[in-house]
Order: C-alpha cells, then sequence, then structure tokens
C-alpha cells in the first residue's frame, strides 16, 4: 500500500533481557549469539518481506545502533528523568516478582527505560502509535518460540508438512480469524469461509493451510504437504513428503 515495513531488532535491549514475562532473570547472550539470531530472523522474514533500498521495500534496523552509543550518566540524565519509581513499581511484573519474593535485578529493571529511549517527551512534540494484541487462539495459550508447539517459520525448526498440519489442525473457533490475519483471501471469501460449519470447516482450514504454507514455503512446498497429508490420512499411504524419523532398535534388558 505505499508503506516502507520497518523490522526492529533488539540487539540492544536483549543484552537486559525482557523481564515482562519472566519469574527469573533471563540468561545474558553474547554478542555474537544477539547477531546471530537476527540473521536468522530476517532470513525468516524474507519470505514475506523485500528489504532493500527502494522506497517501498523493507529497513532492518537494530536498537543496539542507538543504545551502544549512550554513556550511562549520558543515558541517566537523558531519559532517567522521564521516568518515576511510582509508575515503573504499577507494572504487573514487577509486583509479581516483589510478592513473590523473587529477585529483580537493576539491570532488568532498566529495561523499560531502554525500550522507550524514543520518547516523544525528548522532542517535545506530538507522536502517535498503535499495538497489536498478542495472537492467542481461542484456547487463550500463547503461540510463542518458549512454548510446546512453537510455530516456527525456519524450515529447520519446522517442516513445511508440519507448518501445514499446524493450520490444519487450527480450533473452529479461530478459523474465520486466523484466515484474515495470516492470508490474502479477499474479505468475502473469508467471510464465506468462516461460516462453515460442521464437517464443511475442515475444507476451510485446509484453504488456511494452503494459503499461510504458500506464502513462507511456497506453492509446491504448500501442494506437497496437502497431497501427504491426505495420502496419510484419507487413504492410510505414506508419502515421501512426510517427515521422517529413524530410531535406534533398542535391547530389552529383563534382568
Amino acid at each position: 500500500t505505499g508503506h516502507r515495513p520497518i523490522a526492529l531488532m533488539g540487539g540492544g535491549t536483549t543484552k537486559v533481557g525482557d523481564p515482562s514475562d519472566k519469574n527469573a532473570q533471563r540468561p545474558l547472550l553474547t554478542d555474537d549469539e544477539i547477531n546471530g539470531n537476527i540473521a536468522g530472523i530476517k532470513k525468516a522474514f524474507t519470505p514475506f518481506l523485500r528489504f532493500g533500498d527502494g522506497p517501498t521495500d523493507a529497513l532492518m534496523v537494530n536498537n543496539a545502533d542507538w543504545l551502544d552509543g549512550y554513556g550511562y550518566i549520558q543515558f541517566l540524565r537523558e531519559f532517567g528523568v522521564h521516568f518515576t519509581i511510582n509508575r515503573m513499581l504499577t507494572f504487573e511484573f514487577v509486583k509479581n516478582r516483589l510478592e513473590q519474593e523473587q529477585s529483580l535485578t537493576f539491570l532488568e529493571f532498566n529495561y523499560m527505560l531502554m525500550q522507550a529511549a524514543d520518547l516523544r517527551r525528548m522532542a517535545g512534540k506530538e507522536a502517535f502509535g498503535f499495538t497489536a494484541p498478542l495472537v492467542t487462539p481461542a484456547s487463550g495459550v500463547k503461540m510463542g518460540k518458549t512454548v510446546d508447539g512453537a510455530v516456527w517459520l525456519n524450515a529447520d525448526m519446522r517442516s513445511p508438512y508440519d507448518y501445514w498440519q499446524f493450520w490444519r489442525n487450527t480450533e473452529d473457533a479461530d478459523v474465520g480469524r486466523f484466515l484474515k490475519l495470516f492470508t490474502e483471501l479477499p474479505t468475502d471469501e473469508v467471510g464465506r469461509l468462516a461460516t462453515l460449519a460442521g464437517a464443511e470447516i475442515n475444507e476451510a482450514k485446509k484453504i488456511l493451510a494452503d494459503h499461510a504454507t504458500t506464502l513462507l514455503h511456497g506453492a509446491e512446498a504448500a501442494a506437497a504437504a496437502r497431497g501427504a497429508a491426505e495420502a496419510a490420512f484419507g487413504q492410510g499411504k505414506l508419502s515421501a513428503d512426510l517427515p521422517t524419523f529413524s530410531v535406534a532398535r533398542g535391547i530389552s534388558n529383563t534382568d
């Protein structure tokens, strides 16, 4: 639509680690580990974003580029004056740590200052922003990489077949919403599919799986995944496109 997507990487803030959903301090990563993660994320984004120098090409920026340049005293003087301890103590993760008598290090406490280092108050101008809620299925379980069954975009972490199966197994209540969020189908078609019920909802799930997998892995991989699934579950056949695992034959010891 003419906009330039900007993918913001937290190479600076991750040196502290977001404590907001953790009961203990996150392991600290080295610069090499952080840079490796950023490279992996960029690779995962490339099926969806075209990175380049054009006016509508995507741009990837790293907040370490500006946070690493601050001296400690300079940072405190420029940003610390805009935060009050009173307000910071009202955040849920802070209250939870204190109530449960779990340690909250001063390093972690600084995360919110680093995260908001682009404060509108610095320029004295009005600014606008919008947030998107965390995507969760109807069951309410977080769809994140730290949760079992994470929806990895990397094919080596989740194969195209498993990615297709994830969308095929969407809960009935989520089909319409996920078709809007994760496919480029026309709105009227999404509306039609969302009204399907009973056994027909399974066809909508397959369409969701087809389109979501095509966007990430391509039409050929999506078709192969669907074919493998239908052969296995519809015809009781094995397909070459099914993921395989080699298991060593164990020796039973009854002593």
